[in-house]
């Protein structure tokens, strides 16, 4: 590999604190990654990514043009299949590029970049895009780094970078299609509620396959309506770049990782623990985490603010598990705070749920008080044996019935599942 640069290691960190930072073109999030051309192999490539750790993407240019991006993920994942080492090792590197990457100027504006990385799809969270000039490379861009911009841009000049509410759900809902269809596909008895209280949502979810077992994700971001719903963005970006295989196994240690990687990308610590400390942001999410493995039965729970409930077969009584109680990114968050993980191996036949504290918290009644744990376990008692899709409206329809006359307080979301 001589005759290529390596590439500097790609990290979602910013070189310098965020709050410092009000990033307002694409040019200023440029990361200069060297590229590679198509002369170079698919074992020099393997190289590169076993030697920096760090490297998300790979640029391949022609001319000085780029015409692809190679995904460490996917190119990793694809030479460890039966026979593609020696098939494809080498082999020019376009074999696994994408050759379809997003390719943005350098002078487009943080709010354009925003809604064309949207518009693209969740490949580009997960990729990143191609910065260019009049056609030629320049650089790499992060999904992560354009969404800590523009929480910025919104502190700044507090307003909205979506155009419109309506399309910021369809945004939301566009980003959570592949959850809703992977839990469609791997969970047959199972439901989903996902209601906003204003057209769009603090609360998201996402469900990911990984073969021997799932990681399923429930959070809950700070506020409801657009402010929530931009959190979401930022947070899934975050989910997205810190998941693969091997730490979905371990949702405490997922969850340390997305709480460090939101404190640095938006700059966000607390006086007592950084005398230095500017923030003018305290934004996180209390979120559940969730690994099952259906072959062994064994289900991994860490949780930040947000509890599991367990119906097991025989028992009288649900069981709930609180999980910690420090929330994910918040200034007052450490930055190396630890979430403890709740193992446990499941009887056939367990029903698995979560809720936001939009379920719980709502006001109604005589009394005009909170619904409660303890309604909503009196709730799935009483209709654990049916269908979830049955538990589900009986539940929706005894949150309604005590909610009443009194407003919708907050974002209401849930998952339960029979395992």
């Amino acid at each position: 590999m001589s005759h290529q640069p390596n590439p500097a290691p790609l990290s979602i960190q910013p070189s310098r604190p965020a709050r410092e930072i009000i990033r307002r073109s694409t040019r200023e999030l440029l990361i200069p990654v060297p590229p590679i051309t198509p002369a170079v192999t698919n074992e020099e490539v393997f190289r590169l990514f076993e030697d920096q750790d760090q490297l998300i993407s790979l640029p391949v240019v022609e001319d000085g043009r780029p015409i692809g991006l190679i995904n460490r993920h996917i190119f990793m994942e694809s030479l460890a299949r039966p026979f593609h080492r020696e098939i494809y090792l080498r082999k020019s590197c376009i074999a696994f590029m994408d050759k379809r990457p997003l390719l943005i100027d350098e002078d487009t504006s943080i709010e354009e970049l925003s809604f064309r990385v949207l518009a693209d799809g969740s490949k580009v969270l997960a990729d990143g895009f191609v910065v260019v000039r009049d056609g030629f490379y320049r650089g790499l861009g992060l999904a992560q780094d354009m969404l800590a911009a523009l929480a910025h841009l919104q502190a700044e000049k507090n307003r909205l970078v979506m155009e419109s509410i309506d399309y910021g759900s369809i945004i939301q809902r566009s980003l959570s299609r592949a959850a809703r269809e992977g839990m469609r596909e791997h969970l047959p008895d199972h439901f989903l509620i996902w209601e906003p209280r204003d057209v769009v949502s603090g609360d998201f979810y996402h469900f990911q396959h990984f073969g021997d077992g799932f990681l399923l994700v429930l959070f809950d971001c700070t506020g409801h309506g657009v402010p929530g719903a931009f959190m979401t963005l930022i947070m899934s970006a975050f989910l997205r770049g810190a998941l693969d295989a091997e730490r979905c196994r371990d949702p405490g240690a997922l969850i340390g990782e997305i709480n460090r990687k939101v404190k640095i990308a938006m700059g966000q610590f607390d006086e007592q623990t950084d005398p230095n400390a500017e923030s003018h942001s305290d934004d996180g999410m209390d979120a559940a985490f969730c690994w099952f493995e259906p072959a062994t039965r064994r289900l991994v729970y860490a949780g930040a603010h947000m509890p599991l409930m367990l119906a097991l077969p025989g028992a009288d009584e649900i069981v709930t598990l609180d999980g910690d109680r420090h929330g994910v990114g918040y200034a007052t968050t450490a930055l190396e705070q630890t979430w403890q993980n709740h193992e446990m191996t499941l009887p056939p036949d367990s029903s698995v749920y979560l809720f936001t504290d939009g379920v719980f918290d709502q006001l109604g009644g005589d009394k005009r008080i909170a619904f409660g744990k303890r309604r909503v376990r009196a709730c799935l008692t009483e209709h654990r044996e049916r269908p979830m899709p049955e538990q589900r409206q009986a539940l929706l329809a005894a949150l309604s019935a005590y909610q009443g006359d009194e407003p919708r307080k907050d974002d209401v979301s849930a998952i339960g599942l029979r395992v």
